[in-house]
């Protein structure tokens, strides 16, 4: 990729960096997140346990673009040197390395990007968390990589980078985990936040650090103090467990098992997982909860389509074209978790493409008693 910039400055940071570096000193990152949602009595709570659990996970195989802002007029201060620019690349690349379903691609034009990264000083570190990136404009940030934290450069850098990353993808914050056991000395915490650089209000602090994620939100039932999308803790903040008194400190990298959860959600899809689907023919989706079917569509004629599932069923549809090169161009997608209707999409096909429909299967009664069909 050819970079635009080298010329913006950087603070340097008036410590040493690094997962077990000045730990008092890092910049925290700040999940953001649009409100809770919110479920009628009549939605079971088996069923709000697997909606919350997922919902926020992409459809596997989806190709997330992303860019970088330009060093020109209103978007000059969330524009960002060569050098940070490639700290986030190595960080995609890391996430790729795992051997996911998801892939990333850099665009020069915003307009074409779900992940839209700025690097505005002293606003911290932050990301909206997995398909809620979808909901912001085309020229606003999903995520902001601070350089004042001193991430130009070193492996402390692209572990920030992956950690933002982490949260795109869908993933919270582990040390919320509330199979943790983490007992927090509150009043250490929120004065530590206080201070530079984070400044962060009580509130914010409660928000990211202290408050725990609803179990039913939580893959697995283990804590993973080593995971990239845990913070580093310095002394006096951790009352239990016992060992963490003095402090935290997560191994650096992509953990063991932020790699087996990654490729537990996003397999590698292969091409014998892409099944056809007739015109006018259904297709039951025998397939277990949290999991997902491919179906290409090809169209002869150029008009409107419907596509539709139907059943008692928690189901994201996307719909995807399928480019001569092999890729496939994101179109729309509808989602009827925790409501009482079925997935549909109306869109116009031309006639001799090929399209591609995902499916992810939230929630089922009986996940053979539903299905989908396109007409």
């Amino acid at each position: 990729m050819a970079t635009r910039r080298a010329t913006k400055s950087v603070k340097k940071p008036a410590a040493p960096r690094g997962r077990a570096g000045a730990m008092s000193h890092l910049v925290r990152c700040e999940i953001r997140q649009g409100p809770p949602r919110q479920f009628s009595a009549s939605v079971s709570g088996e069923r709000v346990r697997l909606i919350r659990m997922n919902a926020s996970k992409w459809l596997n195989g989806t190709v997330l673009k992303y860019a970088f802002f330009e060093d020109q007029g209103v978007f000059r201060k969330w524009a960002g040197t060569s050098q940070l620019e490639e700290q986030a690349r190595r960080a995609f690349r890391k996430w790729m390395d795992v051997g996911i379903g998801l892939r990333f691609e850099e665009v020069a034009d915003r307009a074409q990007a779900e992940v839209r990264i700025g690097f505005e000083e002293d606003d911290g570190h932050w990301s909206y968390v997995g398909r809620e990136v979808r909901n912001q404009g085309r020229d606003d940030r999903t995520m902001n990589l601070d350089p004042a934290d001193g991430i130009a450069s070193g492996s402390y850098g692209v572990d920030v980078a992956c950690h933002e990353i982490g949260h795109t993808l869908g993933f919270p914050h582990e040390h919320q985990n509330p199979h943790a056991g983490i007992v927090w000395n509150d009043d250490a915490v929120y004065a530590s936040l206080a201070k530079p650089p984070n400044r962060w209000s009580r509130q914010k602090t409660f928000d990211n650090i202290i408050d725990k994620i609803q179990a039913d939100a939580v893959q697995g039932s283990s804590w993973d103090p080593d995971s990239i999308m845990h913070y580093p803790f310095e002394p006096g903040l951790i009352r239990e467990p016992e060992r963490y008194r003095n402090g935290l400190t997560p191994a650096g990298g992509l953990s063991a098992r932020d790699k087996e959860w990654a490729r537990s959600f996003y397999p590698p899809i292969q091409a014998s997982q892409e099944a056809e689907l007739p015109l006018l023919e259904s297709r039951r989706l025998s397939i277990p909860r949290g999991g997902q079917r491919n179906f290409l569509l090809r169209p002869r004629a150029t008009r409107y389509y419907e596509i539709r599932t139907f059943g008692a069923s928690d189901t994201v549809v996307g719909l995807y074209a399928r480019e001569g090169n092999g890729k496939d161009v994101y179109l729309t997608a509808d989602d009827d978790t925790g409501e009482d209707r079925n997935a549909y999409i109306r869109r116009r096909l031309q006639g001799g493409r090929t399209y591609l429909i995902r499916i992810r299967l939230y929630y089922a009664s009986d996940s053979g008693e539903t299905g989908v069909m396109w007409w």
